[in-house]
């Protein structure tokens, strides 16, 4: 069994007076064996005194995007060795918010993964359908896409995480249900024990959609699912460190 990741991802959200919910994450998190590891991914206004608050702590720091290009005339983008550099240790990329809102390709997001290998990050490369895709019965088809698209290039399954966000269950209080959950899971470790060969039994697959400490208990002991990618439920550290209790718990 793969050790359990549970990473917030704040979006847009998050001013300094946020700061002491990092703190208090970073002092509940623990550093012992086989305990689940922590992740918050802030703001990039945010991620310099995140990660001092996080250091010595077990828990890290990651970006929310990067630039496939390491540097450049690219106005406003921040590059995967700026993020490095600062302190974070993973980076998201292709979330679906980004893949709608700023036209993030599959091509896209295999350059921005292989750019943060390269600087030394973690990539979580996200994948997910849409309701209509859902309905139409194409899923496997259109997460057999994604990642084909999205692992392009990647020569490596080492230092990386593939997170699986079904469109229709962010931010809409749905959540798939376990059968569908455990399906499309099995589904990504079988591609990328094809991609990777054995190296594939160990990249961690998380679940993304609406993850919150009422249905943690249910999704996370779900073969396949090797912890969240956490939205709304990260910005309060009483519901994120719930989910990183159920997390633990199943990792004793």
């Amino acid at each position: 069994m793969n050790r359990k990741l549970i990473a917030g991802n704040w979006k847009m959200n998050g001013l300094r007076a946020d700061l002491p919910t990092i703190r208090e994450v970073a002092v509940a998190a623990t550093g012992q064996p086989g305990a689940p590891e922590l992740l918050l991914c802030v703001p990039a206004t945010l991620l310099s005194e995140a990660c001092s608050i996080a250091s010595g702590s077990a828990l890290a720091v990651g970006g929310q995007t990067c630039h496939v290009s390491e540097k450049g005339a690219f106005t406003g983008d921040i590059s995967a060795p700026m993020l490095r550099e600062l302190g974070a240790t993973h980076v998201i990329v292709g979330h679906s918010e980004r893949r709608t809102g700023h036209g993030e390709s599959d091509e896209i997001v295999a350059g921005q993964a292989r750019t943060a290998q390269k600087a030394g990050l973690i990539p979580i490369i996200c994948i997910g359908e849409t309701l209509e895709e859902r309905s139409a019965g194409r899923t496997l088809n259109i997460i057999k896409g994604q990642l084909s698209g999205s692992l392009a290039g990647l020569e490596s399954a080492a230092n990386l995480v593939i997170a699986y966000e079904p469109l229709w269950a962010i931010g809409t209080g749905k959540v798939a249900t376990p059968a569908q959950i455990e399906e499309v899971h099995g589904f990504i470790r079988s591609f990328l024990k094809g991609r990777f060969g054995d190296a594939g039994k160990g990249v961690r697959i998380l679940y993304g959609g609406s993850l919150n400490p009422g249905n943690a208990p249910e999704i996370l002991p779900i073969p396949n699912v090797d912890g969240g990618l956490i939205g709304g439920a990260s910005l309060k550290a009483a519901d994120f460190l719930a989910i990183y209790a159920t997390a633990r718990a199943l990792s004793v």
